[in-house]
């Protein structure tokens, strides 16, 4: 068996033993099997988090999540994952198994961004609101089954929303919650970008009025989606996306991710 195997995997006897056209078939055939095999394994990044990045349906267009846009800043060889899902919390992502599944695909070398705050603070709603201990407890879950896994977790702060004072000055939120995020970094040593500070500056810098051409915001009749119009000061039409993808982007420099070596140029 060995010699004929030999003999027919030999230039002669592969020669002998196949027409041409079978030849070069088959030479396809092993020539596309090795590229497969030898080809590089994609850079995945998974993003959990709440409306402000996730998806949305052509109906709410041009609502976009900043999660939408940001695989267009990376080369082909990276994979971004948006499990983002509007209305979520630390706890009701979990809550509503939206993280094992991401945790059973997990794999080493993997990147988690984990975006969390808008709908933690609903207090009043107790399926979906958590205080901030329970707040910090399911960062550090993330976290933690992330890096069990031997991937690693990026945490973020949550942008900010659009919501000037009559003076013309930008107020705070996420009270009580950025700070926890903080202490998490502190603590657990974990990657991270403040896209709460981020995110204001940006808005400060646009000032009031004009910062509406980044949100949801339309007349009547100009979206079927929204027949009445739209104002909206915590969701993001697509060029406001891409500003908060770019500050994201920004984020992953000043920390010299090792995701930014995979950025388009």
């Amino acid at each position: 068996m060995r010699t004929n195997l030999h003999s027919l995997f030999s230039i002669a006897g592969f020669r002998k033993s196949f027409s041409p056209k079978i030849r070069i078939s088959m030479l396809f055939i092993a020539m596309f099997i090795l590229s497969a095999y030898h080809r590089p394994k994609k850079i995945r990044i998974f993003m959990i988090g709440d409306s402000t990045m996730a998806n949305k349906i052509p109906e709410r267009y041009p609502e976009t999540g900043w999660g939408m846009v940001f695989q267009s800043y990376f080369k082909d060889n990276v994979e971004v994952i948006n499990r983002a899902r509007n209305g979520l919390s630390t706890k009701s992502f979990m809550r509503n198994n939206r993280w094992q599944p991401i945790l059973d695909t997990l794999q080493q070398g993997d990147y988690v961004i984990i975006e969390f705050g808008h709908n933690d603070s609903k207090i009043d709603q107790p399926n979906i609101g958590t205080s901030p201990t329970e707040y910090k407890i399911n960062l550090l879950k993330y976290i933690n089954d992330t890096r069990s896994k031997k991937a690693i977790p990026i945490l973020m702060t949550p942008v900010t929303r659009r919501n000037f004072n009559s003076d013309g000055s930008l107020g705070g939120n996420h009270k009580g919650y950025l700070e926890i995020v903080y202490e998490v970094v502190r603590e657990e040593k974990v990657a991270f970008v403040d896209m709460y500070e981020k995110s204001r500056e940006l808005l400060i810098a646009y000032k009031a009025e004009p910062s509406k051409k980044l949100f949801l915001y339309a007349d009547s009749g100009v979206y079927e989606g929204y027949p009445n119009g739209v104002k909206d000061n915590t969701h993001f039409n697509k060029e406001g996306a891409h500003k908060m993808a770019e500050l994201a982007i920004a984020g992953l420099k000043e920390i010299n991710s090792p995701l930014i070596k995979f950025l388009k140029k």
